[in-house]
C-alpha cells in the first residue's frame, strides 16, 4: 500500500512510481487492479491513468471480458517513454548501454576511456547521448572506485576524481536523475537479479581486472557498502607477515602486474577465499570468466581448503563480468526511471 504523505505533489509522485513499477513488473492492469495493488481509491487511480496516458507513459491495450458491466480498460506501460543510459569507465575504454524501460537495449558501444581524459570529456559524451535521444530520463555510471552516495571517495590511478561528487555535477547539468556505483557492487548485484534465486543470498563477486582487485559482497540480497562506503577494497586484506592481498598478488614485480592464476596468487586467492568464507560463509564466490577457468577454481578450493573446511567453502564459479556490470547498472538505472518526476508539468498541480 502506497503511504500518503502530507505533501500532496510527493503523494502524487509516489502514486505515479507505484503504478510504473506495477506495471513495468507486472505486466497490464485495470483500474481496479491498480487500486486494489495499490491501495488507493478507483478515482484517484482512474485520475493518475489519465494523466499518465495523456503524457504518452502508459497506452490502452484493451478490454476484459464483461461480467455483466462494463468492460473493464486494460493499461500497459510504454517501455520507451523514458530511456536509460548505463555507463562504465575503465582504464583503457569505456562502454555504454542505452536502455529503455524493460532494460531491451536500444544502443550499446565502446569509446574512449574517460577515467583518463577527464570528467569534461564524459559530461560532453553524455550530452552527446541526450541531445540525440532526449527521452534519456536517468543515468547510471560505474567506476572502479569507492563511492559515498555519488561522490567518489577512492580510487588510485585516477586522482582527478577522487573527491569529486560526480552525481551532483552530472545531474546539475542535466537535470536528470543520476546514480554512480562502484563497478563490483554493481556486478554482484547483476549477478543475481539476473537469476531466479529462491531466496536471498549471499556472495562474493571477485575482479582482478585493470585496476587491481576488487570485491562486491552481498548478504542476504543487500549490497555491503560498509560504514564509509568502503566495503570491498580486498587489496587491503592482511595475508603472510609482510604483505597484504595486492602485495601477494604482485610479488616482487616492478609493473605491479597480478599474478592470481600461479603460485603465490593461487594461494593468496585461496586465503582470501577462506578467509571470507570464514567471516560471511557465502553461498557463491564468483570471478570474471575471462580470468578462470574450471582447473584454475579447483586449485583455488584446493588452496581455500587448506585453511577452512571444505564442506563450508561456497560454491566457486565464473560468470561474463561485463555483461553482470551492465545489468546491474540497468537495473539500477530503471530504479531511477520508477522514481523519476513527470515529464509534463501537471505534477505541480496533482491534489
Amino acid at each position: 500500500m502506497i503511504e500518503r504523505p502530507a505533501n500532496p505533489k510527493e503523494n502524487g509522485q509516489r502514486i505515479r512510481s507505484g503504478i510504473r513499477a506495477v506495471l513495468l513488473n507486472e505486466g497490464s492492469k485495470t483500474k481496479a487492479e491498480l487500486s486494489e495493488r495499490l491501495g488507493i481509491s478507483f478515482p484517484t487511480a482512474s485520475k493518475f491513468l489519465t494523466l499518465m496516458e495523456n503524457d504518452g507513459e502508459l497506452s490502452l491495450v484493451g478490454l476484459d471480458e464483461s461480467s455483466g458491466g462494463r468492460r473493464a480498460q486494460r493499461y500497459a506501460y510504454n517501455p520507451d517513454y523514458r530511456l536509460g543510459l548505463a555507463v562504465i569507465l575503465e582504464k583503457t575504454e569505456t562502454y555504454f548501454t542505452l536502455y529503455n524501460g524493460f532494460g531491451e537495449i536500444k544502443d550499446a558501444d565502446v569509446t574512449s576511456s574517460f577515467l583518463t581524459e577527464g570528467v569534461e570529456k564524459l559530461a560532453a559524451f553524455v550530452e552527446s547521448v541526450v541531445d540525440s535521444h532526449p527521452s534519456v530520463g536517468a543515468l547510471a555510471i560505474g567506476v572502479p572506485a569507492s563511492v559515498d552516495n555519488g561522490r567518489i571517495i577512492y580510487t588510485p590511478g585516477y586522482e582527478t576524481y577522487r573527491g569529486f561528487d560526480l552525481k551532483r555535477y552530472l545531474e546539475a547539468r542535466f537535470s536528470i536523475p543520476v546514480l554512480v556505483e562502484n563497478d563490483m557492487n554493481a556486478a554482484v548485484r547483476g549477478y543475481y537479479k539476473k537469476r531466479s534465486i529462491a531466496s536471498p543470498p549471499t556472495m562474493v563477486y571477485l575482479y582482478f581486472g585493470q585496476n587491481g582487485p576488487g570485491a562486491g559482497i552481498l548478504v542476504n540480497g543487500d549490497v555491503v557498502r560498509g560504514s564509509t562506503f568502503f566495503a570491498g577494497e580486498v587489496s587491503f586484506v592482511p595475508q603472510y607477515d609482510d604483505r597484504n592481498f595486492l602485495q601477494a598478488l604482485t610479488g616482487s614485480e616492478a609493473s605491479g602486474s597480478p599474478r592470481w592464476n600461479e603460485g603465490d596468487g593461487v594461494d593468496a586467492v585461496g586465503r582470501l577465499v577462506a578467509a571470507i568464507s570464514a567471516i560471511l560463509n557465502p553461498d557463491t564466490f564468483i570471478f570474471s570468466d575471462n580470468e578462470v577457468d574450471p582447473i584454475l577454481l579447483e586449485s583455488i578450493a584446493q588452496r581455500s581448503a587448506a585453511y577452512f573446511p571444505r564442506e563450508h567453502l561456497p560454491k566457486l564459479t565464473a560468470s561474463d563480468w561485463k555483461e553482470d556490470y551492465l545489468y546491474g547498472l540497468r537495473q539500477l538505472g530503471i530504479e531511477l526511471m520508477i522514481a523519476a518526476p513527470a515529464r509534463s508539468d501537471r505534477i505541480g498541480s496533482e491534489r
